[in-house]
């Protein structure tokens, strides 16, 4: 296929960086789907083979006509500030030299803001003390989420962070300068510099979220 079509195969991560808005959402739409419908090829309450309809869009038990919907987990992510700076972190699967905001699954029972105020406690010991809601985002990888994006501030004198190293590899703060020179940055999959940290394709909703906080670094107003 390659050879006819006089192209190659590759990840669908690293594609983000060359894709357009509709591509990338419909790639990111079918990795989900595909993911979904791989891992949901029996009823859970019977055990029998389910059967996905024409359109894909959802699977059915004949047994007991349960009906199955792809569904996405909701993750708050989070780019926090000291007003001057802001905090990135890493993860060690994160492709080297990458860095982002603070991420993580909404536990059962959490409201957004709940959500928020937990995981970066947990992740960097930070207490937030604004927030405010930006945009979401569907994200296939690894499998489909419902991303929640947010600035929030930290409480004044409070800045120190303790990194959990079992959630992260590093954190620390950046200032205004540091990020805006990275946001210039081209493709870092083929452009590494030593010394260097590059942030999340322009496509990602962390990507988004970095680079408004550097257009309106006071943007994280609203109380928590």
């Amino acid at each position: 296929m390659e050879t006819e079509l006089k192209g190659s195969f590759m990840e669908l991560r690293k594609a983000l960086f060359q894709l357009n808005t509709k591509d990338a959402s419909l790639l990111s739409t079918a990795q989900a789907l595909l993911h979904w419908h791989d891992g949901h090829q029996f009823c859970s309450r019977s055990g029998q083979p389910t059967k996905k309809n024409m359109a894909g869009s959802k699977r059915v038990c004949p047994s007991n006509k349960i009906i199955y919907y792809p569904q996405m987990a909701p993750v708050v992510i989070t780019l926090v500030s000291d007003g001057t700076r802001c905090l990135l972190a890493r993860q060690s699967s994160f492709p080297k030299g990458m860095y982002s905001a603070l991420a993580g699954f909404c536990d059962i029972g959490e409201s957004l803001e709940e959500a928020v105020r937990r995981e970066v406690a947990e992740e960097v010991g930070l207490e937030v003390e604004r927030l405010q809601y930006s945009a979401s985002q569907h994200w296939p990888f690894p499998n489909s989420s419902l991303m929640i994006a947010c600035h929030a501030t930290v409480k004044s004198g409070q800045t120190e962070i303790q990194v959990n190293l079992r959630e992260l590899e590093a954190a620390g703060w950046f200032s205004h300068d540091e990020v805006a020179t990275a946001l210039r940055r081209n493709n870092p999959y083929t452009q590494q510099q030593n010394g260097t940290f590059w942030l999340p394709p322009k496509l990602a909703i962390a990507h988004q979220l970095i680079k408004e906080w550097v257009e309106k670094p006071n943007c994280s107003t609203l109380p928590a």
